[in-house]
């Protein structure tokens, strides 16, 4: 349902997106997904979203899904970090795109008062608005006391502490480890581990070892980790299986680890996630080449 949804939303054909996010409204977890999926494929799309909106404006499914649009349109917009002395204008127009996203996010959030999405979605908006730290501790507060084992909040939360962003290498691992090690049965939050340990990397912050990405104690803190994951779920697999695969699977496959990278990468179902693979590159890309090299038959498919 939400592949034929977010097809169906790069021409502006709306209907099948809100019907998935309002069978969405009892499992966060599935909502943080649809979301994200479906403001990602609707860039572009987001005056289509305003239309319905208008039609129905007591609808948190609608105004959540315009304000991470607009993120989404906002995030395109962002000039390279090198360049914006001469991009002056470009960075003040990232900022009003971005700044658009804030009224429709808290009216989702005031129209469903227990839903954390919205405020995982805010989270994004603090960042990407470089918000004072306190601003960002906030709405991390209000998302995680409505759901603690949120994994796209979690996500967010981890990047919001690294060094590229504000934070520090020891801030940053502290919450990953803390978030695998107090994760419910059968959640992915172990794999914030192997994310964290991939941005440290790509930012230069530790550097790569002659035989690859990651160190041995790194290597073994995310084997680790990866044991700690039991895919055990009342209902079935965790909606965001893939995504952790994907993570742990990267990370074996870049340090050799080949059977425990081909054992992620087989549950994948041929779909990759931006993250981790896009700090090696064009993400589809390198998730195929690892695929074929470690014999795993994949159809690249953004997930």
């Amino acid at each position: 349902m939400l592949d034929e949804a977010a097809q169906a939303a790069p021409r502006g054909v709306l209907e099948a997106g809100a019907s998935a996010l309002l069978a969405s409204r009892t499992d966060p977890e599935v909502r943080s997904l649809r979301v994200e999926a479906l403001s990602r494929a609707a860039v572009g799309s987001s005056r289509s979203i305003e239309a319905l909106v208008a039609r129905d404006q007591s609808n948190p499914d609608l105004w959540l899904w315009l304000g991470r649009t607009r993120i989404e349109e906002a995030w395109a917009l962002k000039p390279d970090v090198r360049a914006r002395a001469a991009q002056a204008g470009r960075l003040r127009t990232y900022h009003e795109a971005m700044e658009r996203s804030r009224r429709p996010l808290l009216t989702a959030a005031a129209l469903a008062p227990g839903d954390p999405v919205p405020w995982e979605s805010l989270m994004w908006l603090a960042l990407g608005l470089d918000r004072p730290r306190a601003d960002k501790d906030a709405v991390w507060f209000e998302c995680s006391r409505r759901w603690p084992a949120l994994y796209g909040g979690a996500v967010v939360r981890m990047i919001t502490l690294s060094p590229d962003w504000g934070g520090s290498s020891q801030e940053m691992l502290e919450f990953a480890r803390a978030g695998a090690e107090r994760a419910p049965e059968g959640s992915p939050l172990p794999a914030l581990v192997p994310l964290a340990h991939f941005e440290l990397v790509a930012s230069g912050r530790t550097r790569m070892t002659r035989g690859g990405w990651f160190s041995f104690e790194v290597q073994r803190e995310m084997v680790a980790a990866s044991g700690r994951w039991s895919e055990r779920r009342l209902g079935g697999a965790h909606p965001r299986a893939i995504e952790a695969h994907n993570a742990f699977g990267a990370a074996f496959f870049l340090t050799d680890l080949r059977r425990p990278a081909r054992g992620h990468l087989v549950r994948t179902a041929g779909r990759f996630s931006e993250r981790p693979w896009s700090h090696l590159g064009d993400p589809g890309q390198h998730y195929l080449r690892a695929c074929d090299r470690l014999k795993v038959v994949a159809d690249s498919v953004s997930g």
